[in-house]
């Protein structure tokens, strides 16, 4: 590698260190690592800005802030105070059924819209649940933001990595279906065998709490149903925009804006209030992040990292498989999934070429990669998109969630479900 390349790394991993002991706000080391990737000559204004490859995914911000302000907008409704306490009683007011039900819906969600949409609406009602039962909200945003990136895994929509895999491949929504949504419904039924061994066990049950919650009536939250109305139309919208995007190629970031739009004429909110819900920090986050990963892309660390896992095959499809199920989960866990498939996808397409007309055990290449990546991104805080949102929204609220807290689990996880799906790939293609 070059010495800028030996550099980038340096800086890389610096900025890591810091983000996982948490000695630093995580924004100001981001975008102090960008800064420094500029500083050293890893990455230049063209790449940060303009380049899909190395640059800031101006899609996934955009798409946070359009989604950010919908969310502000429906709060001033009560409609997640109303949804709260729907599902608290449709679980018997009992904390692990509560956990079930949210990381059901989360995983259902997430393969139908995508997981970062899903976490931004399904947060504020687990907080406000939460509130309600005198539960501790981390196990259950911890819980959603890994249900999240599984049940994503499901669909070409579910997880931005598959919308990059899918493009590059000549995979269609139907081919996801089909090829991963049967394993998705296996590992989410042992990870809510996980989620009890975790943290459902130690969850307590307060029987005032519990009658309490049972006794209210949820229609009474809505505080502005024709808002609501007006709020639900356009969601429904959005939502529609984004399962549709296969066929409108309109990107979500463009239909989430949109939809912001929408929203800010018909509630006639003053700006305050709306933009007080956003995540700046979270945002800033995501940019220096992007271009430190774009950093490591344009000085090519990151392809000879996923050449090096890609040099096992010489001709064993089997073996060049695994090794990239297992290389990925890995990768993912270190850098954010999105850059990293950005960089594998090439090669892969390189090696047994679009998926169309192939053989099992070729085509199970690209599967493994998608298998990998998007379960990878469980392992640490900041190895999927939904994962940053998650703590960013508990840092907001008073209910931080450490780096090394978010890993500790997700390494469990992500360690259960690939050793999971390691004889699926082996069954399913050869």
């Amino acid at each position: 590698m070059t010495l800028a390349a030996w550099l980038a790394v340096a800086v890389f991993a610096s900025a890591y260190i810091l983000i996982a002991t948490e000695k630093l706000n995580r924004a100001a080391v981001a975008l102090g690592g960008a800064a420094a990737m500029v500083a050293i000559g890893a990455t230049r204004g063209h790449a940060m800005f303009f380049s899909e490859e190395t640059g800031i995914d101006w899609n996934v911000i955009f798409l946070l802030f359009g989604m950010m302000i919908i969310v502000g907008i429906l709060k001033e409704t009560g409609v997640f105070e109303f949804l709260a306490i729907w599902s608290a009683q449709r679980a018997q007011a009992r904390p692990f059924r509560m956990m079930v039900m949210l990381i059901l819906i989360t995983a259902v969600a997430s393969a139908l819209l995508d997981n970062v949409t899903t976490v931004l609406l399904v947060a504020p009602v687990t907080l406000l649940l939460c509130d309600r039962m005198a539960l501790p909200p981390v196990p259950f945003l911890l819980a959603e933001a890994m249900a999240s990136n599984i049940g994503g895994t499901a669909t070409l929509i579910g997880d931005p990595p598959n919308i990059i895999i899918a493009s590059r491949a000549g995979l269609s929504f139907n081919d996801f279906v089909v090829n991963l949504a049967p394993i998705v419904v296996v590992l989410l039924a042992v990870f809510i065998g996980l989620a009890w061994l975790l943290w459902g066990r130690r969850l307590a049950h307060d029987p005032k709490r519990s009658s309490a919650v049972m006794a209210l009536t949820p229609r009474e939250t809505i505080t502005n149903a024709a808002l609501l109305r007006r709020m639900s139309l356009i969601l429904a919208l959005v939502l529609l925009g984004f399962v549709t995007h296969a066929v409108t190629h309109i990107e979500p970031s463009v239909i989430a804006l949109l939809g912001a739009g929408a929203a800010i004429l018909v509630s006639r909110l003053e700006p305050d209030t709306y933009l007080e819900d956003v995540e700046w920090e979270t945002l800033l986050f995501f940019a220096g992040l992007f271009v430190m990963v774009g950093s490591l892309v344009h000085q090519g660390v990151i392809e000879q990292l996923a050449r090096s896992v890609t040099s096992l095959i010489d001709g064993n499809y089997h073996v060049a498989a695994q090794g990239i199920l297992v290389g990925s989960a890995v990768l993912s866990g270190i850098v954010d999934n999105i850059p990293y498939v950005a960089t594998m996808s090439p090669l892969v397409h390189g090696l047994v070429g679009p998926a169309a007309g192939l053989p099992p055990e070729e085509a199970s290449l690209w599967w493994a990669l998608a298998l990998g990546a998007d379960l990878g991104g469980n392992a640490t805080a900041i190895g999927a998109s939904a994962n940053v949102v998650v703590c960013g929204i508990a840092k907001r609220n008073g209910h931080p969630i450490s780096f090394w807290e978010f890993t500790k689990y997700g390494l469990i996880v992500t360690a259960v479900t690939i050793l999971c799906t390691v004889p699926y790939v082996t069954l399913r293609y050869f």
